[in-house]
């Protein structure tokens, strides 16, 4: 039996910005491993890192020192291509803002990544169709974001963000923008897709209740990650 290869896996990572005259050092060298189907939430203050981190694992920023590898692949001297590649095929992100083309409807938002990545227009569809009627709005598809409520909207973003069916999905205060009820139904859907799909996430949030249902929590501590 071989070991479980970690879908995101960051060692010895680091970053500083440069502010003015002086150096500000956010990240000081993180190690943090995420395996298939593992829920983590990642709690920590405004200012921390929490964002940056996210960023790093999602390929949208590069570390100063250390490595990231997302699925067994490390991204280490992978040119601007490959790292969007990599990014369009295994990593999935989510915001506290839906960030839903407003011109599309649900379907067409949740279909788009699919067509991008090669899938036909009718394979696309079923799968986009499928998604959200596991997500609970399937007899949206058809609405467009501005006739869908918040928690609608929020619940498509998550659709669009596993379209694909990335190792990894990663939420930054992914229902920070929702009523606690709203929150609530958003949340419960989200790990009952990402149990039924096997990915791991990582989720930054604020509220300690969602934060406490996950399978572990991780903390930004003077840059370094440590387990809560």
């Amino acid at each position: 039996m071989t070991d479980t290869v970690p879908a995101l896996a960051l060692e010895g990572v680091e970053r500083s910005y440069r502010e003015g005259e002086s150096r500000l050092d956010v990240l000081r060298g993180v190690d943090l491993v995420l395996n298939p189907g593992e829920l983590v939430a990642l709690v920590a203050p405004s200012g921390a890192g929490k964002s940056t981190l996210l960023h790093i694992a999602a390929l949208l920023e590069q570390a100063d020192t250390g490595t990231v590898a997302i699925a067994g692949v490390d991204t280490t001297g992978l040119g601007d291509a490959a790292r969007t590649e990599l990014r369009r095929s295994s990593i999935g992100m989510i915001y506290q803002f839906h960030h839903l083309l407003p011109d599309f409807t649900a379907l067409e938002n949740v279909t788009l990544p699919m067509r991008l990545a090669g899938v036909g227009k009718r394979e696309a569809e079923a799968a986009a169709r499928a998604l959200l009627d596991e997500l609970g709005v399937e007899p949206r598809v058809s609405h467009r974001p501005g006739e869908l409520s918040g928690g609608e909207r929020q619940r498509v973003a998550i659709a669009r963000a596993v379209a694909n069916r990335p190792a990894v999905l990663l939420a930054d205060e992914p229902t920070g923008n929702l009523d606690p009820a709203t929150a609530e139904h958003v949340f419960a859907a989200f790990v009952r897709l990402a149990r039924s799909t096997g990915l791991a996430a990582l989720v930054a949030t604020h509220n300690h209740d969602l934060a406490a249902r996950m399978d572990r929590r991780v903390t930004l501590v003077n840059g370094h990650c440590e387990e809560m």
